[in-house]
């Protein structure tokens, strides 16, 4: 068959990468793709929000399945249109994206169905958000409803930083429509983590846990970022809490939606805290995470083709388990000066020493090409991914990979995967 990745990221190169080891999968085309994509398959320049335009490109290419990276075409519906087209899609429609595109949507589902996370209350004017967090004890947080591009969460030490960021979005419009409603919610201590699975609507896939690294500098520390770098699996994490994860969250997650009359086809993505042995959730996904697919696809015993079309036709029951084949650890390359401003256009040099190695792969996120030559152009440039029977191998493989690439002012972390050698 015939597949569409839709998106230009890392999780999207992924994807391809994915795709093209599959059986099932005869093409891989991408729309609009990025620099390292296009050198691996065709890419179309089109807007990936824009219905019609999608609808064209996957009739006119005679693509059988379409598998959406990105939050935003979900969220605007463009699998509805596909779905309604007779196209095989991978990915949920407009309802099933809610889980992401609101949180107050995603905070009523889990009080709902029964699914631990924080207390909170959802504030709509600057005093309803005063009132609720006078009524905290610090920190504080703050979260916009809608899509903020990773910019929505605030969380605060004190009571004049909150009231502060809450004034930013309720009273000055910061974040636009995404701000016009706020959740103000009880801060949870302990550790992150990201537990991701497959579903068709009725049955799903557990995909292995793995940890992102949000802060843009070590020891997490600096603002927010998309992912500065991820691991996979986790072996700091016991079967005893994986099998609490799965039928604490995941378990009911999937049945919630289908109790609800959501038909959802595609990834869940639970960003969970662990706070005093118990699992929370922070915020669901409806993909996957970005930079957590870069090192979960490549370590999965599994024909990602014949996962997604299976998902699409409602025989994902038929399927083994997904087990894993040893760890990866990946490291986000960014431009200097992300995630605030930063310049692009630099001449990245060192990949073609990488290109044939096993143990090390480099997906593109923020890159284009140019007569041959791959420039910056995004925040988050590569993420260098190194593959090992165990963790500690697979950490050095992915920073000596990262030793060999330069591109101007380029920044990256030194420490991803840390809590696994605590």
């Amino acid at each position: 068959m015939k597949v569409l990745v839709l998106g230009s990221g890392g999780r999207e190169h992924a994807l391809v990468y994915a795709l093209k080891k599959s059986k099932r999968v005869s093409e891989v085309i991408a729309a609009p793709g990025n620099g390292g994509i296009s050198d691996v398959c065709d890419v179309f320049s089109i807007n990936p929000l824009n219905e019609s335009q999608v609808l064209d490109l996957t009739l006119n290419q005679r693509v059988d399945l379409v598998v959406i990276g990105p939050e935003a075409p979900l969220v605007a519906g463009v699998a509805d249109a596909l779905k309604k087209a007779g196209i095989l899609v991978y990915g949920p429609g407009k309802s099933g994206a809610m889980l992401e595109g609101s949180k107050v949507f995603a905070k009523r589902f889990m009080k709902r169905h029964n699914i631990r996370s924080a207390a909170f209350d959802v504030c709509s004017s600057y005093d309803e958000a005063e009132s609720a967090l006078i009524k905290r004890t610090p920190p504080l947080v703050i979260k916009a409803d809608g899509l903020a591009s990773g910019k929505g969460a605030f969380v605060v030490e004190d009571l004049s930083s909150a009231l502060k960021a809450a004034h930013e979005l309720l009273v000055e419009g910061k974040l636009g429509e995404a701000g016009q409603i706020v959740i103000v919610e009880d801060f949870l201590k302990g550790y992150e983590l990201t537990a991701m699975a497959i579903t068709d609507g009725n049955s799903y896939k557990m995909l292995p846990l793995s940890q992102d690294h949000k802060r843009a500098f070590d020891n997490d520390e600096g603002p927010n970022t998309g992912g500065m770098g991820a691991y996979a699996p986790l072996p700091q994490v016991n079967e005893a809490l994986k099998a609490r994860i799965e039928n604490e969250i995941i378990r009911p997650t999937v049945q919630g939606l289908k109790a609800d009359n959501i038909n959802f086809t595609g990834t869940i993505y639970a960003g969970l805290m662990i706070h005093d042995g118990d699992p929370y959730v922070l915020e669901y996904n409806v993909r996957f995470g970005d930079p957590e697919a870069q090192v979960v696809l490549p370590i999965c015993n599994v024909d990602w083709g014949e996962l997604f079309l299976s998902c699409c036709r409602g025989t994902l029951d038929e399927l083994d388990e997904i087990t894993v084949n040893g760890s990866a650890v990946g490291v986000v390359m960014a431009s200097g000066g992300y995630p605030e401003k930063y310049e692009t256009g630099y001449p990245i040099e060192g990949l073609d020493g990488l290109k044939d190695k096993d143990d090390v792969i480099v997906f593109h996120s923020g890159t284009k090409k140019e007569e041959s030559k791959f420039l910056t152009k995004g925040g988050r440039v590569l993420t260098v991914v190194g593959l090992a029977d165990n963790l500690k191998d697979a950490k050095e493989k992915a920073y000596h990979a990262v030793s060999s690439i330069h591109f101007k002012d380029a920044h990256y972390r030194r420490d991803i995967a840390w809590q696994a050698f605590v």
